[in-house]
């Protein structure tokens, strides 16, 4: 058994025990962390598997929400499987999680169990008022396998929704951010059906997100996503937002990578930042 989500270390601790000896990588590393730790005290690691980057974005999500967002509060939410599946014939071939060859009606029943598991858990996170008691409540949903994957079902589910939404917005004119153009650029994934066969139904089984996905979650769960990308450290890249342009009332969820492949999270911002 593997903790989802590890105890809190102090940044630099963790730091040197990871990257001892004196090549520029482990330079680089060494000084990418010390600028983390100016503004957060500890880490937490994120178990690696190929969910990392939803399991960092998510625990972040929840572990800060004050309230439910906007998009989980609409009424038709829940309604998304069967609204999408009466226009889509193509979304049956969506893969669920270890349940290959589910048929499609079953398929859109218990995706929407994943999703009002999600509304569910966020609001009910959201409203606890203690920083302890909403941690600990965030530390036992990472316990819980089924519902934790549970989960990421939903958040991909969210995703090719808005892929869907902006690859029809791009064909009727409208106006789409660029990450929109080049995740329907890539040869794998010209339109949503061929996102969903070749990308999103191989998240959390043999590959994690790539890039351009790491956009298409942000705008799916409504939240900038902060990345300290490590191995950039000292260039233009070292802090990337996805969305690079984010909306102003957007909330902002902080991740670390070495390597854009594995996501572990700061957390404890240092006093001064706060203030």
């Amino acid at each position: 058994y593997k903790l989802s989500v590890s105890p809190e270390m102090d940044i630099m601790e963790y730091c040197r025990k990871e990257w001892r000896g004196n090549t520029p990588a482990a330079k680089r590393m060494r000084k990418g962390y010390e600028a983390v730790a100016q503004k957060f005290a500890s880490i937490r690691r994120i178990r690696g598997d190929n969910y990392c980057a939803f399991r960092a974005t998510l625990f972040q999500a929840l572990s800060q929400a004050t309230q439910l967002p906007r998009w989980l509060q609409s009424e038709d939410f829940t309604m998304l499987p069967e609204n999408l599946l009466s226009k889509y014939d193509w979304i049956k071939q969506w893969q669920l999680r270890q349940k290959p060859g589910k048929r499609m009606g079953e398929i859109s029943d218990e995706i929407k169990e994943y999703l009002i598991l999600l509304r569910k858990k966020w609001k009910n996170i959201s409203e606890i008022k203690g920083p302890l008691e909403k941690q600990e409540a965030c530390d036992k949903l990472f316990k819980n396998e089924e519902e934790e994957y549970s989960l990421y079902e939903a958040l991909k589910f969210l995703m090719l929704n808005t892929a869907i939404e902006l690859y029809n917005a791009d064909k009727s004119g409208k106006r789409v951010p660029v990450f929109s153009w080049l995740l329907f650029a890539r040869d794998t994934s010209s339109n949503p059906c061929q996102l969903m066969h070749n990308h999103l139904n191989h998240i959390g089984h043999s590959g994690g997100l790539e890039q351009v996905e790491m956009f298409l979650l942000a705008y799916a769960l409504q939240y900038t996503i902060q990345v300290y990308r490590l191995y950039k450290y000292s260039t233009d890249e070292f802090i990337t937002l996805y969305p690079n342009d984010p909306e102003e009332d957007w909330p902002v969820v902080t991740l670390i990578t070495e390597d854009d492949r594995h996501y572990n999270i700061p957390v404890r911002m240092c006093q001064e930042t706060m203030l």
